[in-house]
């Protein structure tokens, strides 16, 4: 006896490819995105900016008061200079920079001085004190004038080494300005004005 075996076929399907197109919003729908965002992102970038500077404002270096002995023998505390724009030259007689920025200090100083202004020059600590009164003598320097014999004052100042170096200081004893060099005297004095009528 034989036995027939049958198989049944069964049509093959073949899946449908998913539609993998991709759908985009149309033109006028991209443009009211863009207006949306640039609405929101500009109060932002303007919040960012604020915030920006205030923080650069508030991390200015900030110089500690401290006391000095003037050629004349005279103790100056930085703290009695409390309210004034300050400007400490640090500069040497054997220093062709220093000597040629010193008539327009001295005009500077004359200038801005009984508007809140006030000048500390201090002399490097391997300048002879004696030279240094000669020359402040002989050109009548009418400023504070310092012989830094121990390099105090220097190391106040990022350890200065190099002459002429200026530092502008406002009334918080915040570092607002550094020369390493002559001064650019036009510059200095559009700083003066606006610190000064800040205060005033």
């Amino acid at each position: 006896m034989s036995s027939k075996v049958s198989f049944e076929m069964q049509d093959d399907k073949i899946p449908e490819k998913p539609d993998n197109t991709a759908t985009f919003p149309d033109t006028d729908t991209m443009k009211l995105f863009h207006k949306e965002f640039r609405k929101t992102l500009v109060p932002i970038v303007i919040i960012l900016l604020i915030a920006a500077l205030a923080f650069a404002l508030m991390n200015k270096p900030k110089i500690s008061d401290f006391s000095f002995t003037t050629i004349n023998n005279q103790v100056v505390d930085t703290a009695a200079l409390e309210s004034k724009i300050i400007l400490v030259n640090f500069w040497a007689t054997d220093c062709p920079g220093c000597i040629a920025e010193m008539p327009a200090l001295i005009e500077t100083h004359k200038k801005y001085h009984d508007k809140g202004f006030e000048v500390i020059a201090v002399a490097m600590p391997y300048d002879p004190i004696e030279q240094v009164k000669a020359y402040s003598l002989k050109n009548q320097l009418p400023f504070i004038i310092t012989h830094d014999d121990k390099g105090t004052a220097a190391s106040q100042f990022e350890q200065v080494r190099v002459t002429p170096t200026t530092f502008i200081l406002d009334k918080q004893r915040r570092i607002i300005g550094k020369v390493i060099g002559v001064l650019d005297f036009d510059s200095l004095h559009q700083l003066l004005d606006k610190q000064l009528a800040e205060g005033s």
